[in-house]
């Protein structure tokens, strides 16, 4: 037996679909049959729009420009201080060599 595969749907589309019902005033189900998108996935995208306009990061991916540079920046900050961190290990060891 295959398991389903999810579908997987692009950040503008997320955004296009939460602003007919934000804006449109159109009803999830209305969506829903006319997109071919499952309500739960769009009630999720409603949701996470709402936290990011709040100024919340929201949960899953984020769907605002904004939100989605400061999820990269978190990005590479955990990386450049795992890199500061080994540079002082690094230093450490290569300084009591040197003694």
């Amino acid at each position: 037996m295959m398991a389903k595969q999810r579908k997987k749907f692009d950040t503008s589309l997320k955004l296009e679909v939460v602003r007919m019902i934000k804006e449109q005033g159109l009803s999830v189900q209305n969506v829903s049959e006319n997109m071919g998108i499952g309500p739960t996935a769009i009630r999720c995208w409603v949701t996470q729009y709402g936290a990011e306009q709040s100024g919340q990061p929201g949960i899953g991916m984020p769907l605002t420009v904004e939100q989605q540079r400061i999820r990269q920046l978190k990005i590479e900050n955990r990386q450049l201080r795992q890199d500061v961190a080994i540079l002082k290990k690094a230093s450490a060891f290569f300084a009591r060599e040197l003694k």
